[in-house]
């Protein structure tokens, strides 16, 4: 006896289940003015996370409550326009950042980099949390974590810069990621083995997409401590190492 078939499941049901826009339906040629308009306004929240202001000073004091000494650095691009229009340089240290970083004693193991990248709301509004959860899983771990830099103009590359001077085995970058219509808040976190200036992305490992409606920073927090101590212990990054930290997380006391 054949087993009645599963019913298709509607568009609404479709539209519940992703941020995608999808069977938004028509007026004539065009869209209905309700999509219209959500349309207009999610490509304006994106374009404003790009311009949005990144206050370095309050999240480098957010750092410092949690009991991590801060240094203040930037790239060569010298301001927002010549950022956007100048990737490159977003990914080279400008002079004075480096005196910073020369007179700053070693960190060892790990190297924190905390930067504007293309969505400076992304930061304030995730960064530290990340941080709070990820600092007692490295603890526990016996990962010595040394200061944290908080980057102006940056690109992820510029960690690699940042985590050589500094001395560290590896630089977790953590960086607002470009904007998209349905996430113009998402953060993304990098992480490179023996940082140097001319890697590439095939270098690093990425936990992408943390943001209210995407991985949490509890979540995120796990996913990079497991690549932390498995990129240590194996001394690679990138594509010599999988993401295998799973989906069950151990119970922590709260941050």
């Amino acid at each position: 006896m054949n087993s009645p078939a599963t019913p298709p499941r509607s568009l609404a049901e479709l539209r519940r289940l992703t941020p995608a826009r999808v069977a938004l339906g028509r007026a004539g040629a065009s869209l209905p003015t309700e999509a219209l308009l959500d349309f207009t306004l999610a490509h304006a929240r994106a374009r404003d996370a790009v311009h949005a202001g990144f206050d370095a000073a309050a999240l480098a004091a957010e750092l410092q409550a949690l009991g991590l000494s801060t240094l203040r650095v930037s790239s060569r691009a010298a301001d927002r326009r010549d950022y956007l229009a100048r990737p490159d340089l977003g990914r080279q240290l400008d002079p004075a950042a480096r005196d910073v970083l020369a007179g700053a004693p070693p960190v060892g193991d790990i190297a924190l980099v905390i930067g504007d990248g293309l969505s400076p709301v992304a930061v304030a509004a995730q960064a530290t949390a990340v941080v709070r959860h990820l600092l007692p899983r490295l603890a526990a771990a016996r990962i010595g974590v040394g200061a944290a830099a908080v980057a102006t103009g940056a690109r992820v590359a510029l960690g690699d810069e940042i985590g050589a001077a500094l001395g560290a085995r590896m630089v977790v970058v953590l960086i607002g990621e470009r904007p998209g219509l349905s996430a113009p808040a998402s953060l993304g976190a990098y992480l490179t083995f023996g940082p140097r200036p001319g890697l590439t992305d095939a270098d690093r490992n990425c936990v992408s997409n943390i943001h209210a409606s995407g991985i949490s920073a509890e979540e995120a927090a796990h996913k990079i401590a497991w690549l932390i101590r498995e990129g240590l212990v194996r001394q690679v990054t990138g594509v010599a190492l999988k993401d295998e930290s799973g989906s069950l997380m151990p119970e922590l006391p709260p941050p």
